[in-house]
C-alpha cells in the first residue's frame, strides 16, 4: 500500500493549475443516463472516485470513452446511453464512492425502475439517503429497502410536485432535479442546495434541453419535458482543491498563484483567510495567496452549506488554526462525525480538544513530524499540509483516501517547492 513522505519546513512558491471539480462531475457523469445522446465533459479530473463512477457507468451499458489530457488540451470523457443493458447498480461498485446513488434518478425517471445499493464512502457521518427516497416517493416512486437496496419502480412516469427538503441536501437536491427533468408536469424544489456543484449540474442539463428556472438560488422550478439529448459541457473548477492549495501557501508562509479559480465559489474560505491574517488577491481567472507565519491568528468559524464556509475545508483549515496566534473554535455543524483528524493531528504536537460539534484549537509555535493516518479523503490532505510546515519528515498511510479526490498532488506541490513523495 503506497504511503506520502514529506520532509516539511520549505515554503512554497510557484504557480498550481486547479482541475475540473470531482463533486460536479460526478453528478454530470450520473446526467449522462438521461438521455440517448451522447454527453461530452471536458475537464474530468483524474481521480479514483471519477473512475469508480465510470465503472459503475460502464456496468449500467453506458459507452464510456476518455480522452487523456495532452499538453494544454484538457482531458474529456464521452458518454453515450442508447443502450443501456441493466439499471442495477450492485454493492461491489456503489459500496466504494457514496455519489453512486445519484444514478437512482436518471434511471428511475428514465426506464421507470432502479435497484441501487446502499452507498457507501468515506466514514465522516450517517449521511443518510432518505431525503432523496421521500422526494422520489412524492413524484409516484414505490420505493422499498431490501437486502442492502433501494428497489425504486413507478408506474407511467414521476410525476412533477411541490417539494421542500426540510434540510438541504447537496445529493438529494441533484438527484431529484435529474428525476425532474423527464417528470410530466412541473417540480419545484425549495430549500435546494446552492452549491455551485448543483448549479453546475442544472446548466449542463440546461444544455440538454432541460426547463429549469431558479439556477443558483434555493428553490428551483423545473418543467418536465419527453426527452434531451446530447451537449458538451465543460467542469467548473474545483473549489476544494483551490482552497486546499490556498492553505498550503497559508500554512508554509508561501506564496502561490493559482490558475483556473472562480473566486465567486470560494468566498466563504476566503473570508476566513483574511481573518485569520493571509493575504489574497484576485487576478485574470487566478488567485494568489500569500502569508506570514508569524502574522497567522486564530478565529472562529462554523461550517455552513454554500454560500457559507465548506465542510469540506474544516480539516485543512484546523490544520492552519493549528500553527496560528493565539485560540480558534472550529464548528462542524453538516456532519456529525468529521474530527477524526484530530488525534493524529494532536500526534504531531498539536492542542485541540473536542467538545460536542466544536473543536477549540489552542495554536503552538511549532508541531512535530510523525506517522500518521488518513481516516478520510479531507482527513488526508490535512495532514499532508500539517507536514509541509513541520521540520523533520511525515509519512501518511491509507493514501487511497487521498486518491478519490486529488490528482497529481505530489507533483504540484513538488513543483512549487515541497519535498513530498510516495513511496511503496
Amino acid at each position: 500500500m503506497d504511503k506520502i513522505l514529506i520532509r516539511g519546513g520549505k515554503r512554497l512558491e510557484g504557480e498550481i493549475s486547479i482541475g475540473g471539480s470531482k463533486n460536479a462531475a460526478l453528478p454530470l457523469m450520473a446526467a449522462s443516463l438521461l438521455s440517448e445522446g451522447t454527453l461530452e465533459i471536458v475537464g474530468l479530473p483524474d481521480v479514483d472516485d471519477i473512475k469508480a463512477m465510470a465503472k459503475l457507468l460502464l456496468k449500467l451499458g453506458v459507452q464510456v470513452e476518455y480522452t487523456e489530457p495532452t499538453g494544454s488540451n484538457i482531458g474529456t470523457c464521452r458518454l453515450s446511453s442508447s443502450n443501456i443493458k441493466t439499471t442495477k447498480a450492485p454493492y461491489d461498485i456503489v459500496r466504494k464512492m457514496r455519489a453512486s446513488v445519484l444514478v437512482l434518478g436518471p434511471l428511475l425517471t428514465r426506464f421507470g425502475h432502479a435497484r441501487v445499493s446502499l452507498p457507501g464512502g468515506c466514514a465522516i457521518g450517517t449521511r443518510p439517503v432518505d431525503l432523496h427516497l421521500e422526494a422520489l416517493k412524492e413524484m409516484g416512486a414505490v420505493i422499498q429497502i431490501q437486502g442492502g437496496y433501494i428497489e425504486a419502480h413507478v408506474h407511467g412516469s414521476l410525476r412533477g410536485a411541490n417539494l421542500t427538503f426540510p434540510k438541504i441536501t447537496v445529493g438529494g437536491t441533484e438527484n431529484v432535479l435529474m428525476a425532474a427533468v423527464l417528470a410530466k408536469g412541473d417540480t419545484i424544489i425549495s430549500n435546494a442546495a446552492r452549491e455551485p456543484e448543483v448549479t453546475d449540474l442544472a446548466i449542463c442539463l440546461k444544455s440538454m434541453g432541460a426547463e429549469i428556472e431558479g439556477i443558483g438560488t434555493n428553490k428551483l422550478k423545473v418543467f418536465g419535458v419527453r426527452s434531451l439529448h446530447g451537449t458538451s459541457h465543460k467542469v467548473i473548477p474545483d473549489r476544494i482543491e483551490t482552497g486546499t492549495y490556498a492553505i498550503a501557501a497559508s500554512i508554509t508562509g508561501g506564496d502561490l498563484v493559482l490558475r483556473n479559480v472562480q473566486t465567486n465559489n470560494n468566498q466563504g474560505l476566503l473570508c476566513a483567510l483574511s481573518k485569520a491574517g493571509v493575504e489574497t488577491s484576485e487576478l485574470d481567472g487566478a488567485l494568489r495567496v500569500s502569508s506570514k507565519r508569524e502574522k497567522l491568528r486564530g478565529i472562529n468559524l462554523t461550517t455552513e452549506p454554500f454560500p457559507g464556509f465548506p465542510t469540506d475545508m474544516q480539516a485543512q483549515f484546523m490544520a492552519l488554526m493549528c500553527l496560528a496566534n493565539g485560540k480558534s473554535q472550529i464548528t462542524e455543524s453538516i456532519f456529525e462525525n468529521r474530527f477524526m483528524h484530530v488525534p493524529e493531528l494532536v500526534r504531531m504536537g498539536a492542542n485541540i480538544s473536542v467538545s460536542g460539534a466544536s473543536a477549540l484549537v489552542q495554536g503552538v509555535a511549532k508541531m512535530s513530524a510523525a506517522q500518521v493516518m488518513a481516516t478520510d479523503l479531507r482527513a488526508s490532505v490535512s495532514l499532508i499540509l500539517a507536514g509541509l510546515a513541520i521540520d523533520g519528515e511525515t509519512l501518511l498511510n491509507r493514501v487511497y483516501h487521498l486518491d478519490r479526490g486529488y490528482e497529481r498532488l505530489e507533483e504540484k506541490l513538488a513543483a512549487c517547492g515541497a519535498e513530498i513523495k510516495r513511496v511503496k
